[in-house]
């Protein structure tokens, strides 16, 4: 099925290549743009292959700039089409994995999280609310896949000394996860993804905390949700067991209090603008290296290369869209069927949570963000609080267990199924959709 998938598809990008190419040669087409039309059969097969995981996701990702620069095609030049590897957001992910993982190598990412469990004295509800609040705050910062792994133990066996089932707990801490990493530039790569959007299209990028604006918001209402009715909806599950042997033993202890000043000195030097943002995570990195925090084998071990490669693989379609004009004759389309910005930034949210909740948000935020700036320019209104919405709604999906990296992670750990995800979620999902609608216009306006 994957396969026959995979030859559709390129059969599809084959056929609309010579269809568009014969229709030029015809007189009173002149409308068309065959680069444009080429951009967005290329932009339909990368989605099909992202939806049906018929393919690796960096090696689908890698086909987007092979196949925009490719012999006869040549909507990029090869040289374009690549260069997005050197990005400053490419480089910024590289040392915020490395830091990140140092505060996990260290052993401070476990004592925080023992010291949550300890303080929520065996209570199902205390405790749900604790490590949400803890795993938000941590998800900022830090992988929130890394997050989720350090807690996953720590949580099952404070579950098994208080008879109360993971399942009431394990789905709660990822979507904290998620919903704590809307909060800063590098909580989640769809933040980053729309800041390089915005700087590509010649738009001021947010600032590392202006996510927070709204994110915070989401993250609240996350944490009141399951404190006043998202419990009652968890599934009473019987995971499977695992044993966790204790590895504190194996965190370089000694070198913790190196990894949180390392971690503190990135975040001020961010805050403050006193150090370029890219210069003030690879400076974090390399003290992170050089103090013995972690080693160089750790470091490139850190990195999320499906991630990098993602990121790096996907801009080039984002910029294709803009330059040939695809991304304008979509938006033209839509235009034409929305009636006001509003109605426009329901539809992108809308559309992007529910494709988000069957694939890679990186992805969808990728295919989505250049739409979504030409869909504001062709209303002619800011494309802020549309790019915005974008990015809120491709991480803040809680329906699939495939939605997100920490909604995976804990499915087998809770013992959960597919439809456990909807029952639990489904209200959190309208609430996050309703808040986003309602108060991304009020922050920042069209």
């Amino acid at each position: 099925m994957k396969k026959a998938l995979i030859i559709i598809s390129i059969f599809a990008l084959i056929l609309g290549f010579v269809s568009v190419t014969f229709a030029d040669t015809y007189t009173g087409v002149n409308a068309f743009n065959s680069k444009a039309i080429m951009t967005i059969i290329i932009l339909i097969m990368v989605a099909v292959l992202f939806l049906t995981d018929a393919l690796p996701l960096p090696i689908t990702a890698m086909l987007a700039p092979i196949t925009l620069s490719f012999p006869g095609i040549d909507i990029l030049t090869s040289a374009d089409a690549f260069k997005e590897f050197g990005n400053k957001w490419v480089v910024l992910f590289m040392a915020a994995f490395i830091i990140g993982e140092v505060v996990f190598k260290t052993g401070f990412a476990d004592k925080v999280g023992r010291a949550t469990v300890k303080a929520a004295n065996a209570s199902q509800l205390k405790l749900t609310i604790l490590i949400m609040i803890t795993i938000g705050f941590m998800s900022a910062f830090l992988s929130n896949t890394g997050t989720i792994a350090v807690f996953i133990p720590i949580v099952i066996g404070i579950c098994a000394s208080a008879n109360i089932k993971p399942g009431k707990i394990l789905m709660p801490m990822a979507f904290a996860a998620s919903l704590g990493g809307t909060m800063t530039l590098v909580g989640t790569p769809p933040n980053a993804i729309v800041n390089s959007a915005l700087e590509s299209a010649g738009l001021e990028p947010f600032g590392f905390f202006e996510f927070a604006k709204i994110g915070a918001i989401l993250f609240i209402a996350g944490v009141l949700y399951h404190a006043l009715i998202g419990y009652r909806l968890l599934p009473d599950t019987d995971p499977i067991t695992k044993s966790f042997e204790n590895k504190r033993l194996e965190y370089r202890t000694e070198k913790m209090w190196i990894s949180v000043a390392i971690l503190v000195f990135v975040i001020l030097m961010t805050a403050t603008k006193m150090i370029p943002l890219v210069t003030a995570f690879m400076l974090g990195a390399c003290l992170a290296v050089s103090t013995g925090c972690i080693t160089m084998k750790e470091a490139f071990d850190s990195i999320s290369w499906t991630t990098i490669f993602l990121f790096a693989g996907m801009i080039p379609l984002g910029t294709a869209m803009n330059t040939t004009g695809a991304a304008k004759l979509i938006a033209d389309i839509v235009v034409s069927h929305v009636g006001s910005p509003i109605a426009l930034l329901a539809a992108t949210f809308i559309i992007t949570a529910i494709v988000t909740n069957f694939m890679s948000n990186t992805a969808t935020t990728v295919l989505m963000t250049p739409i979504g700036i030409a869909l504001a320019n062709g209303f002619g209104v800011n494309p802020e609080p549309i790019v915005i919405g974008i990015a809120m709604a491709a991480s803040a999906c809680f329906l699939t267990p495939i939605a997100t990296p920490p909604n995976t992670i804990v499915l087998e750990y809770g013992g959960y199924k597919f439809i456990d995800y909807l029952k639990a979620g489904w209200i959190l999902q309208v609430i996050v959709a309703i808040l986003s609608i309602t108060l991304i216009p009020i922050i920042w306006p069209f």
